[in-house]
């Protein structure tokens, strides 16, 4: 009898949206050599990982993960049933920088890669497959990979890697330094996923803002990207996920307020308010220059939504700059907020700083931010009821329709709840509406940070 060989496979992501982008072009390479995909890991012939070893808590879900599916390699059913055990495969940020303690710890992993690999990956996985033998890797082109759309909305990579220096962070050692994406590509990979139908285009990079500075290429940057992508045809949004603060110059606020296919939300990850701090963080600005730049980004683009994220708890905080914090959370009330309990990580300069906070500690401060935030974010929402939006279609579940507005980013904000039923007079059931549809909502209902609505036609 023939030993079956290693053709399906299933692919689990960990992590931050680039994880997702660097996911999806690894699976549409996987598919461009003639592998399959499947949902249910007890189906697949490899089991391939994609970890996160941003934070202690994102190393312990990518650890989790990876244990839950070594068990499917060395359950004794599963085993009896196949001719060829289960190969059990791990890539990204974790195995980057404990690639060792990881094939100590978890021997049934096969086999380990760091980020970039994507070549060595598929080669491995080529040589487990009876798939026929191409030569060299084949990648799929962007405009085949748009084909391959389920989604409202994609993410774009614009740039990989960072050369911030902050103090808590370890991108810089694991993905490198800044490299921005050609332009040509970007324009390329968005115009094949409007034309398959996605109607949410989110650029994304560790500092979006530092875009083109790499480049020999004064023309290059963020304001000049934007204004080729929205020249681009199409019924479509573009979002803007993570710009560093000191990098926000009125030429690209100016282009963000100009133009309606820029959605008017901005993520600008402050991570604290108080000057000592943020110098410890290695963080550049001030609490004075944020407060003028985020008066300045709402005079010029009116109605803009404001997104941030703070680290609590970092080496040294005083409860009277973590109060302090509190007061400028009151004073800017920003529409979206996150924040994470900082936790160690090996090898930055803030593990060695003195001051550490106790896990109680930074429970309570995190709890007591969060529970502002999310009246602030309440009250916010109650000031929207009655009014009208244009809304996209991420979800529908029966006579439920899951949407967002310009103010709600993918898997991290609220979102438009839309019933059907309680739109019946106003919604025929000849209409049809589909995933990834622009509607145009009232919004009846506010949450602390979702949303009710109903559709106008």
């Amino acid at each position: 009898m023939s030993v079956k060989r290693l053709n399906s496979i299933y692919l689990t992501t960990l992590g931050c949206p680039k994880n997702q982008v660097d996911s999806e072009h690894l699976m549409n390479d996987f598919l461009a050599n003639g592998f399959a995909f499947v949902e249910n890991p007890d189906d697949a012939d490899i089991l391939l990982v994609n970890t996160c070893g941003f934070i202690k808590d994102a190393k312990e879900e990518s650890i989790g993960e990876i244990l839950a599916l070594a068990k499917k390699k060395t359950d004794p059913i599963s085993k009896r049933k196949r001719l060829t055990p289960k190969k059990l495969l791990v890539f990204g940020c974790l195995s980057q920088r404990y690639s060792n303690a990881l094939t100590k710890e978890i021997p049934e992993i096969d086999a380990l890669w760091g980020v970039g690999q994507d070549n060595e990956i598929i080669s491995y996985c080529r040589s487990l497959s009876d798939l026929q033998e191409t030569g060299e890797v084949r990648h799929l082109s962007h405009l085949e990979i748009s084909t391959m759309n389920d989604q409202s909305f994609k993410y774009i990579k614009i740039a990989e890697g960072c050369d911030k220096k902050c103090t808590f962070c370890t991108i810089p050692s694991i993905r490198g330094r800044f490299k921005s994406v050609p332009k040509d590509v970007i324009l390329k990979e968005a115009e094949g996923f409007i034309k398959s139908g996605v109607k949410e285009l989110i650029l994304i990079a560790q500092d979006i803002t530092d875009y083109g500075r790499d480049l020999r290429d004064e023309d290059v940057n963020l304001a000049n990207l934007l204004g080729s992508l929205t020249s681009l045809e199409g019924d479509f949004w573009i979002r803007l996920l993570y710009l560093y603060p000191t990098s926000i110059n009125d030429e690209l606020l100016d282009v963000i307020a100009a133009n309606d296919k820029i959605c008017k939300y901005l993520d600008i990850p402050l991570q604290h308010s108080e000057d000592r701090l943020l110098r410890q963080m290695g963080r550049r600005g001030t609490k004075k220059e944020y407060i003028k730049l985020l008066r300045n980004i709402r005079r010029r683009i009116p109605g803009v939504a404001l997104r941030t994220t703070f680290i609590i708890g970092f080496p040294s905080e005083t409860e009277e700059e973590f109060q302090s914090l509190l007061d400028f959370l009151e004073e800017i009330r920003f529409e979206r907020l996150g924040a994470f309990k900082y936790s160690k990580e090996e090898g930055t300069p803030a593990e060695k700083m003195k001051g550490h906070i106790p896990e109680k500690v930074k429970h309570r401060r995190y709890d007591e931010l969060m529970r502002r935030q999310a009246a602030i974010s309440f009250e916010k929402n109650r000031e929207l009821i009655g009014k009208r939006f244009k809304a996209l279609i991420d979800e529908i579940d029966g006579h439920i329709l899951i949407a967002r507005l310009y103010s709600h980013a993918p898997e991290i904000d609220g979102v438009v709840i839309v019933n059907k039923d309680e739109n019946r007079f106003d919604f025929p059931e000849k209409i049809s509406i589909s995933t990834g549809d622009f509607i145009e909502v009232e919004i009846t209902e506010a949450y602390d940070y979702d949303l009710k609505g109903k559709i106008i036609n």
